[in-house]
């Protein structure tokens, strides 16, 4: 199995880890596929024009928000 340049980058980063970190990064991917079958997820790297909207107001309204409890 050939990997890609952005899965080769993935693993190299990945075994750069201490073991510990490594095991608990793997847990959390296991979790995370396990609660998301059935769902597509986007890896686009561009931002949409709503994305940059919901950003951008959640943003102000963390800043006009005294208490950020």
């Amino acid at each position: 199995m050939e990997l890609t340049s952005r899965e080769a980058m993935l693993l190299d980063a990945f075994r750069r880890l201490p073991a510990e970190a490594g095991d608990e990064i793997s847990a959390l991917v296991r979790r995370i596929a396990e609660s998301s079958s059935g769902t597509s997820i986007s890896w686009s790297d561009e931002w949409s024009d709503e994305d940059l909207r919901d950003f951008t107001s959640a943003a102000v309204d963390r800043m006009d928000d005294p208490d950020p409890a």
